[in-house]
């Protein structure tokens, strides 16, 4: 029998049982292959780390599953995973390898202990979106107050502007047509509404075995990006993002895109994390 350590931290909020849920493996190099996604659903976040050594010039290399795929690259993952190794490591910055390079995530501290970090985001391809109408029909709404367009981040969003929060609210989507336009099209179906620097996003992935996120770093980014492309912000606002109430997870994501609509310099997405528990799988 093997024991495998694991922690548990609640991600993009400053509150214990409230944002985004993450157990994070520190040493996975004694994990077989095969247990890999077994242990994601087992526990049933919406993502769970497997933390390695570095393979390039990074702290650590790290895998990230839901439960039912792995992804290359996830937003609250690499949030999370920074918030554990950081007290360890006494990094300023956590340079994390991932599906998609290196990820490096900024951390301040109050004394010793992590309090908020800003990870700097692969720049996302934009492209049309083709299956407008049928997700449109599977959200129950009947139009986009801006351009739908997909943002791949290692991820690919596509994102549908709501005239109001209480619109974004009151969605009720039909997660089985979703699910089905997914395996084709897209991961992340995302809808949102707000102005200035104050925005509210929900995310609906349940083609991946996440039927609505709590918290979605990998959206964040590309949403004030494509905020920004469409006039709603000025290049380099910072923006705060609510998201997760609908589903008694809070979660307060901060983001930002620098540059202009020609020239993406960096997508900056931020927030805080705490630490919750930590166990172990006797295997």
């Amino acid at each position: 029998m093997k024991r495998f350590r694991y922690t548990i931290t609640d991600v993009f909020t400053t509150q214990p049982l409230q944002g985004n849920q993450l157990a994070v493996f520190t040493d996975a190099r004694g994990i077989p292959e095969a247990l890999l996604q077994p242990l994601a659903k087992e526990l049933g976040f919406s993502e769970t780390v497997f933390v390695y050594p570095p393979k390039a010039d990074g702290h650590v290399f790290i895998r990230i599953f839901t439960p039912d795929v792995e992804l290359p690259f996830a937003g609250h993952p690499i949030l999370g995973t920074a918030f554990v190794l950081g007290v360890a490591l006494q990094a300023v910055e956590v340079r994390l390898e991932t599906g998609m390079g290196i990820v490096p995530v900024v951390l301040d501290r109050d004394g010793a202990r992590v309090i908020f970090g800003w990870m700097r985001q692969p720049i996302p391809t934009i492209s049309p979106f083709t299956a407008e109408a049928e997700t449109l029909a599977a959200l129950g709404i009947k139009r986009s107050e801006l351009p739908v367009e997909v943002y791949d981040n290692g991820i690919g969003h596509v994102f549908f502007a709501l005239g109001s929060e209480a619109e974004v609210a009151a969605l009720r989507p039909d997660l089985g047509r979703l699910a089905a336009h997914e395996a084709t099209h897209i991961v992340g179906v995302n809808c949102f509404a707000g102005s200035g620097t104050q925005w509210k996003l929900r995310m609906f992935v349940p083609g991946k075995g996440v039927d609505e996120d709590a918290a979605t770093g990998s959206a964040a980014g590309p949403l004030a990006l494509h905020l920004s492309r469409h006039g709603r912000i000025p290049f380099g606002q910072e923006i705060e993002i609510s998201q997760g109430a609908e589903i008694g997870r809070p979660s307060t994501l901060y983001a930002r895109a620098e540059g202009n609509a020609g020239d993406v310099q960096a997508i900056q997405v931020g927030g805080s994390a705490v630490i919750v528990a930590r166990g172990e799988f006797l295997l």
